[in-house]
């Protein structure tokens, strides 16, 4: 029987994540404050109040060091902490304190990339990769038989997720889509697989890339697919342990 293990949201994106317990979801939208602000670079071309991919943001596959980043959320003060191994902690309004967050995060991100110069929000829904706002889903399993054709630990966090699956079969999640997902009292339309980017390569823990998750998912499976994306159409809370019902 498939259950949620873990919950996740990103509350800046490409820049830190929070482990949740329980999360309300409402239809059409993405997790609550999960991507809600993206990191601008200066090669950016953006149109404010419009949705922008990721070629616009700083973000992991350019900066392998911002993957070690964690982050916890204030939601009532609308104040963001951050931390990493090699930076002091930070906490900071993103509306209000944008420039104290691009000095903490300078010296993490690679002179060879473009500099990160501003935090930009989408008023009404989070920054996904998705030009729809969607909520990602990952396959413990799947992760599992991946690190065991690997012959490598693989933390479940190199693929930024926001719910993560146990008891289905590796590689089941494939076959989800198009289908309905009722977890707690929300129901998800799986609308397509995720193609992998070079953030995965990099170490959750340290930031330093130490694996070929790309060329793994390559050779073993074909593509670099790895997840889910859902969209909710039937608003709700789902919590970890909730099991999760194909409709």
């Amino acid at each position: 029987m498939a259950r949620v293990s873990a919950l996740w949201r990103h509350p800046v994106k490409g820049h830190g994540r929070e482990a949740l317990r329980r999360v309300t979801l409402s239809r059409g939208q993405a997790m609550p404050w999960d991507r809600r602000w993206a990191v601008a670079h200066e090669l950016a071309r953006l149109t404010e109040g419009e949705w922008a991919p990721c070629t616009n943001f700083s973000i992991g596959a350019k900066a392998p060091a911002l993957m070690a980043i964690d982050a916890q959320v204030d939601e009532a003060a609308g104040r963001v902490t951050l931390t990493h191994p090699d930076r002091p902690d930070l906490t900071f309004d993103p509306d209000r304190d944008a420039q104290a967050f691009l000095d903490w995060v300078a010296p993490l991100m690679p002179l060879s990339r473009a500099r990160s110069v501003r935090l930009f929000r989408l008023d009404g829904r989070g920054l996904t990769d998705t030009d729809y706002p969607s909520v990602s889903l990952l396959n413990l399993a799947s992760n599992a038989d991946l690190a065991a054709q690997m012959g490598a630990e693989v933390s479940p966090l190199r693929w930024r997720c926001n719910i993560h699956v146990d008891g289905m079969e590796p590689w089941a999640e494939f076959d989800l889509v198009g289908r309905t997902l009722r977890i707690g009292e929300a129901e998800l339309r799986v609308r397509e697989p995720i193609r992998r980017c070079m953030a995965t390569t990099a170490n959750p823990g340290t930031g330093a890339r130490d694996l070929d998750t790309l060329g793994a998912l390559n050779s073993t499976r074909g593509a670099q697919d790895f997840g889910i994306y859902t969209e909710v159409t039937r608003s709700g809370t789902l919590a970890v342990g909730d099991r999760i019902e194909v409709l």
